[in-house]
């Protein structure tokens, strides 16, 4: 028997069929992405979710909102079951914290955390299902299936160095452990640019490693790349293609930077100019 987010609500004496499900987008704007807010406690968080377009309002129309985000490694985590009732319109100069976008006149929700929900936030996993676009759903009509109970909240593990993926926008909210992990390694990195394609190997050399070198690019967008300068700023999608050994030289680790160029030939056909 499979159990199911359903089962939980039920242990909370609601209805799945007063509760709409609620899947916050994984995007990142501005670097900021919804989980990274929720973890820090960042009020901008339930100011996000209590500002809706007018044309979701059928979407949303439901006296609970079970709400959840997607987590580093793509997980989607329970965050809180809250009560709502739409209240009004956003005043004049309202700007949503995360987009930035001009919300006045959009619907604006008040919110009340349910208590009975505490003892699951962050600890609860689901499988959302095939639709990951459809980001409110129904909780009756989708019983999603739960995949994860941990004891605790706690930080996803690292997923390994030929595993990880992120936008360069993320790197500084990522957690504290990835972002160790990161700084103790050295090698060959790929950056791909979500507009255009194009792909730029690099190298990351110095003590800082990996998180080192990238965040030169977060802070100027080029890290001084001289094909990067010359382009408009992208948030470039960042992943490791070799780790160096603790005892590599920097000239060995640019050799097989110059190898991995060969490979992929990101002279020819990407981002590199030497």
């Amino acid at each position: 028997m499979v159990l199911t987010f359903n089962s939980i609500l039920s242990d909370m004496d609601v209805a799945p069929s007063k509760v709409r499900l609620l899947r916050h987008t994984p995007d990142r704007f501005f670097g900021r992405t919804l989980y990274a807010l929720w973890r820090d406690g960042h009020p901008d968080f339930l100011s996000y979710q209590s500002t809706q377009e007018k044309k979701t309002r059928a979407r949303l129309d439901s006296p609970y909102w079970a709400s959840f985000v997607v987590t580093p490694s793509r997980s989607v985590m329970f965050v809180g079951l809250f009560e709502v009732t739409r209240s009004g319109s956003c005043p004049l100069g309202t700007i949503d914290p995360l987009t930035k976008r001009d919300v006045a006149g959009e619907d604006l929700y008040t919110q009340a955390l349910v208590e009975a929900s505490k003892q699951y936030i962050g600890r609860v996993f689901i499988d959302w299902g095939p639709s990951p676009i459809t980001w409110a759903q129904k909780a009756d009509n989708q019983p999603k299936a739960i995949v994860e109970i941990t004891r605790v909240f706690q930080e996803e593990a690292f997923p390994g160095y030929s595993r990880f993926i992120a936008s360069l926008s993320a790197i500084e909210t990522l957690p504290d452990g990835w972002r160790t992990a990161l700084q103790a390694a050295r090698g060959i990195y790929l950056l791909t640019c979500p507009d255009t394609k194009e792909q730029y190997v690099g190298s990351a050399t110095g003590a800082d490693g990996f998180l080192g070198r990238w965040m030169g690019y977060v802070r100027d967008g080029h890290g001084g790349n001289v094909s990067l300068k010359s382009r408009d700023p992208a948030d470039y999608q960042v992943s490791i293609l070799e780790v160096s050994g603790s005892a590599a030289t920097v000239e060995e680790i640019l050799a097989a930077e110059g190898l991995w160029k060969l490979k992929l030939q990101s002279r020819e056909m990407g981002l590199n100019l030497n």
